[in-house]
């Protein structure tokens, strides 16, 4: 990737929908080097979709929460393998510190929540977790 590449994709952040004529008119390229370079990026599995982004209170009835999560020994590839095949985690990411993990949780009550924390804290591999929900964000 170079520094086009890298506007692209800042570009595309701020506005998945954008269309190739105004990326192209933003990054001084033509339509079709941008068509291009996202079709490079696609393939290359740098950019791997695009996404709606909900404000919290556009969704009222559900429940967010942020799961920290501490492995047992070397089991990351299975515990990671475990936690994404579990439909309340919005996305998974790999951290330093004290926790390994960070998953993003949703669910739509507190019942489902605490099912979904249940059949977390039972995935082999997971020695600790902490969560707490999402009260309200603030931007």
């Amino acid at each position: 990737m170079d520094d086009t590449d890298r506007h692209l994709i800042s570009l595309l952040r701020r506005d998945a929908r954008m269309s190739v004529a105004a990326l192209a008119r933003k990054l001084g390229v033509s339509r079709g080097t941008v068509s291009n370079r996202l079709r490079k990026l696609e393939d290359e599995h740098v950019v791997i979709g695009y996404t709606v982004q909900l404000r919290p209170e556009a969704e009222p009835d559900h429940i967010r929460a942020w799961m920290w999560v501490l492995v047992d020994g070397n089991r990351s590839r299975q515990v990671v393998a475990s936690l994404l095949g579990e439909p309340g985690i919005q996305a998974l990411h790999d951290t330093n510190g004290r926790w390994d993990l960070l998953a993003e949780l949703r669910a739509e009550s507190m019942a489902e929540l605490s099912q979904l924390l249940e059949r977390v804290r039972l995935i082999k591999g997971i020695a600790n977790t902490e969560t707490s929900i999402l009260l309200a964000t603030h931007r």
